[in-house]
């Protein structure tokens, strides 16, 4: 590029966050320990064992006993991905030439030409998006279709610099020229006629304004000198005498000389208008979470060549894109753990590469996938302990950060082997795992559930979403949580905003029923508060503890036990 055009080039590498290839292995929504350390005890298996770029990810955030273990563990959080729709962002093209509003339309013209680019970003110091000028726009900026009395007075007028001439016109100032580089409105006056009518048409305007263009005319100089012009352009590679060098001097009248003739040097004059000033806002650009599914209809009928993507808050220019940008959309590679349907998983899971599913659970919701996956499907008390199996059948092992991860995953989910879930392989695994990890289990087990509590650190609305499920049976359309505490005296002192919880948990997710399992982990007891539809809870055949209250002895597991349980209630009942 030439340097005195003051282009700008985004750098990619300064955008983006990761690869295209990158595998984000990922676990439901208000994860769970379980579901935060599977995700990051199967990345580490996709790196170490199958040599693939995978970073672990959530999509909700840590609750108090999972950052405790991290922390014991010495292991990053994983990155938090609320949102994997394509977007405007991930299609763009971020290596792109710019162009500032200062510089002239002919050399943004030479830029596109030279680049064969259809259109060009214009922006600010700041990088700010201003503009988007295409090759068809400059011509019909200069190549009217009608002429008028109108069109023809506008392509008299020129606002630009006398700077800016001289460089449209790859021109050499001759003598002295004051203020070069002031933008200000100029009349072309090409003397193409006689003395007299030349006079005559030049007086007609405010002389300070005006740009008399001539070649090898003496007596035109003079007149130019004489009225006092803005500017003599000189053409032809001519030069003026000295006599008009320094009478131009002394009435402040700048000479340029152009290497071109008459009738080049006029054409090369209007474009020497600064590109911002012909700057309109009347063209397409998306912010950069745009979703794709929102772009795509928007750009089918329009003729912009190229759409630009700006940040959502500075509205900095990131990049552009092109029609031709949305026939092969990227996909988010995803691996799904502790999960198995696009109901718990991440927003746009169901617009991404779902590559694998790890999963302990039944099998529901509407997964689909366009090619073949790996799907494993465990019978076990623990994602994490697939992760283990996984480890073990390929005879390698994780470091010991990620070992006392899957050890987590697997106490918290099996209430450290107790939960009716509880296999010999979870058993087993557990066992090996906390050799690698180096942890003795029982105290492990001790201060993972002592780490904190999870309705007295957070408000009830935040509780309720640290470990919930929605599940749709029958038509009825139910939430299930569940909070793991040592001992009821918190949820006893909490019930009441709890239950306010549930009832607004149900306007705004549009649920038929929904309920909190609270499990005392120290006597594997729990209690289920309930809100929602009276034909549901009435169906409910627990003993009351209270109103809206129930008591669950033995009940311990949402998997094993509650949602079979509320499974067969609601199935019992008329569709809602």
């Amino acid at each position: 590029m030439r340097a005195t055009e003051n282009t700008i080039r985004i750098s990619s590498s300064a955008r983006q966050t990761s690869s295209p290839d990158t595998i984000h292995v990922i676990g439901h929504r208000n994860p769970d320990t379980d579901a935060i350390c599977s995700a990051i005890g199967y990345a580490a298996f996709l790196r170490d064992v199958r040599k693939m770029k995978a970073v672990a990810a959530c999509c909700g955030e840590l609750s108090v006993r999972t950052n405790w273990v991290l922390q014991t563990a010495g292991v990053a959080a994983p990155k938090l991905l609320l949102d994997v729709r394509p977007t405007a962002a991930t299609i763009c093209r971020r290596d792109v030439f710019t162009a500032s509003p200062h510089q002239t339309f002919l050399s943004v013209y030479r830029m596109m030409m030279d680049h064969n680019f259809r259109a060009i970003p214009v922006v600010d110091e700041a990088g700010r998006l201003l503009g988007m000028p295409s090759i068809q726009e400059l011509a019909q900026l200069f190549l009217p279709a009608r002429t008028n009395e109108k069109t023809v007075a506008a392509n008299r007028e020129v606002r630009t610099s006398l700077l800016n001439i001289v460089n449209a016109l790859d021109g050499i100032v001759g003598g002295t020229a004051p203020d070069l580089e002031a933008l200000q409105d100029l009349v072309l006056v090409v003397a193409a006629s006689s003395l007299e009518t030349t006079r005559k048409r030049t007086q007609q305007f405010a002389a300070d304004h005006v740009v008399v263009i001539t070649g090898d005319r003496p007596e035109i100089h003079e007149l130019a000198i004489e009225l006092g012009a803005r500017c003599l352009i000189i053409t032809g590679k001519f030069k003026a005498s000295t006599s008009i060098l320094v009478r131009a001097a002394e009435k402040g009248v700048a000479i340029i000389y152009s290497p071109y003739d008459t009738a080049s040097t006029s054409q090369l004059l209007r474009f020497s208008r600064p590109i911002g000033e012909a700057l309109t806002h009347e063209f397409l650009s998306f912010t950069a979470r745009t979703p794709l599914l929102e772009i795509v209809p928007a750009v089918h009928h329009a003729h912009q060549p190229l759409f630009p993507v700006v940040d959502d808050e500075t509205h900095k220019l990131l990049g552009v894109f092109s029609k031709s940008d949305l026939i092969d959309m990227p996909r988010m590679k995803l691996v799904l753990v502790d999960h198995n349907e696009f109901a718990q998983a991440v927003t746009g899971a169901d617009e991404a590469e779902i590559l694998e599913v790890i999963d302990h659970h039944r099998l529901s919701g509407n997964l689909r996938t366009k090619e073949p996956i790996r799907f494993l499907n465990e019978p076990v008390g623990s994602t994490s302990t697939i992760v283990g199996i996984m480890y073990r059948m390929q005879k390698a092992e994780p470091d010991k950060g990620t070992a006392i991860c899957l050890c987590a995953g697997i106490i918290s989910d099996t209430l450290h082997l107790t939960s009716p879930t509880t296999t010999d392989t979870d058993k087993d695994i557990l066992a090996w795992l906390a050799g690698i990890g180096g942890i003795d289990s029982a105290q492990f087990v001790k201060d993972f559930f002592a780490a904190g509590s999870m309705l007295r650190e957070n408000t009830p609305d935040r509780a309720l979403e640290s470990d919930r499920k929605v599940f749709e049976e029958n038509g009825w359309h139910i939430s299930i949580s569940q909070i793991e505490e040592l001992g009821l005296d918190e949820f006893w002192k909490r019930e009441n905003d709890l239950q306010a919880a549930l009832q607004a948990l149900l306007t705004k997710h549009n649920l038929h029923f929904a309920c909190l399992m609270v499990t005392d982990i120290t006597r594997h007891h729990s209690v289920l508060l309930v809100a929602g539809d009276q034909r549901v809870i009435n169906a409910i055949d627990y003993p009351l503890a209270k109103e809206n209250v129930y008591d669950m002895p033995g009940v311990v597991s949402r998997k094993k036990q509650l949602f079979p349980y509320m499974s067969h209630v609601v199935t019992q009942l008329a569709a809602p």
